[in-house]
């Protein structure tokens, strides 16, 4: 039978996606697993692979072109059939998804979102072979589920990893509200306000150039106002000395050097910053409405840049468990996953579960800022650059290194006292970084 393959959703809001470049071409073997597009999604360029093996029959999206999530975009003809009869039907190239209601535009933190609308009835026991992935087939051994009571969302109906990992959140939520418990080792999922329409603006014409907004540029905006209009937001600063952490960063790269490892003055800030969530929990919690949810894993989000020639933007990819994690292991996976960023594209799970973020501008010499939180977090810490200048050391002049931070927080869930508190752990453990080797 022919195989349609559709806009897969691969970021948790993504809505729609462009085709930035076909890896094959109409007639080409593709095998299970095989990357045959780059997708430029809201967030940024992603490869798109596929489940089956068979023949690339047909290519309906051309490159360059952003259609919604769901839409048929090429066409696969299996062993024994003829890519040559694989109709190109109008209906087929230009289809809707299949479920027309769109994610909504909250970042719901889940890796993987189902094409089902929330209110669907559950699908009926399947009888006869069942399609599934290898993936999905493991995960769902491993959590007991019955394949044949999964609907799959993958070409031909095919069960994915994303219709397992849906069917466990489900599970998780359905065993959550029979006793009124919360679960905070699940994935989030925290609900935010709608955006209000945004008012028209009227922008005179005075001889300038309209530069298009992509996906990504487009889904920042939209979140940074909701952001805004939707939490309460407030700042606290306060310097930090840096001489000591300085001078250590300085002896241990110069110590590790022969092993390839430099370490950065973000990987300490990223170690310190979870240290003090760990004792301050409120600081790794977010705000569900009736309730607050503090979270099982201690999860710091780095804010990254992405270059021009990649369509430019800010992705927040995220450190997981950074409390138990060396700062040897903080420096591999940051590096690891900015080359990833800015060469191929961040996953959505790359992307997901962050407790807090921080940003840091002190590279380009920035000396403070504040920054807009990232929701469902609470707070995001804003770093400025340190700066050699006169300070006052044991009440006398010296010359010293200094840092500003900002924390931008949330008024719900954090009040100023907490805030203080926060600074004052934080500012401990960068003034006497030797707390962060142990």
């Amino acid at each position: 039978m022919t195989i349609s393959i559709t806009m897969p959703r691969l970021s948790d809001t993504m809505e729609q996606g462009t085709i930035i470049r076909w890896n094959v071409k109409e007639g080409d073997e593709v095998t299970s697993g095989d990357i045959v597009a780059d997708v430029e999604t809201d967030k940024a360029t992603m490869e798109m692979q596929v489940y089956d093996d068979g023949v690339m029959a047909r290519i309906l999206v051309d490159e360059g072109t952003q259609v919604p999530v769901g839409t048929t975009i090429a066409m696969i003809a299996e062993e024994g059939e003829d890519p040559g009869s694989v109709g190109t039907e109008p209906e087929a190239a230009a289809a809707a998804p299949a479920a027309e209601a769109a994610p909504s535009e909250e970042p719901t933190a889940a890796p993987q979102v189902t094409s089902e609308p929330a209110a669907a009835p559950a699908p009926a026991e399947r009888t006869g072979k069942i399609r599934v992935s290898p993936v999905a087939r493991r995960l769902a051994e491993e959590h007991g589920l019955d394949l044949r009571a999964l609907q799959g969302s993958g070409p031909g109906g095919r069960i994915v990893k994303r219709d397992v990992l849906a069917a466990i959140e489900s599970a998780g939520e359905n065993a959550a509200g029979a006793d009124g418990s919360i679960n905070t080792a699940s994935p989030l999922a925290i609900p935010a306000p709608t955006t209000p329409s945004s008012v028209p603006v009227h922008v005179p014409d005075l001889n300038g150039t309209s530069v298009p907004v992509n996906g990504m540029r487009q889904t920042i905006a939209r979140r940074l106002v909701q952001s805004k209009q939707s939490i309460p937001h407030y700042q606290v600063t306060m310097r930090f000395a840096m001489d000591a952490l300085l001078e250590l960063r300085t002896k241990l790269n110069e110590e590790l050097a022969g092993e390839g490892v430099k370490l950065s003055v973000n990987d300490f800030l990223v170690r310190a910053c979870a240290l003090a969530m760990r004792d301050n929990p409120m600081f790794n919690a977010s705000w569900a409405d009736d309730h607050i949810i503090v979270h099982g894993q201690v999860n710091v989000g780095v804010a990254i840049s992405l270059s021009e020639d990649r369509g430019g933007g800010l992705v927040v990819a995220t450190l997981r468990d950074v409390h138990t994690k060396s700062l040897r292991m903080i420096s591999a996976e940051s590096k690891a996953l900015a080359l990833k960023a800015r060469e191929k594209g961040l996953s959505a799970e790359d992307m997901a579960d962050s407790t807090f973020t921080i940003s840091n501008l002190g590279m380009f010499g920035v000396d403070d800022f504040t920054a807009i939180i990232n929701p469902p977090n609470s707070a995001i810490l804003a770093c400025g650059a340190a700066i050699e200048q006169p300070v006052v050391r044991n009440h006398e002049l010296a010359v010293g290194w200094e840092m500003a931070a900002t924390l931008s927080l949330d008024h719900r869930v954090i009040d100023g006292a907490m805030a203080a508190k926060y600074l004052q752990a934080l500012k401990t453990m960068i003034e006497e970084p030797m707390r962060l080797l142990v």
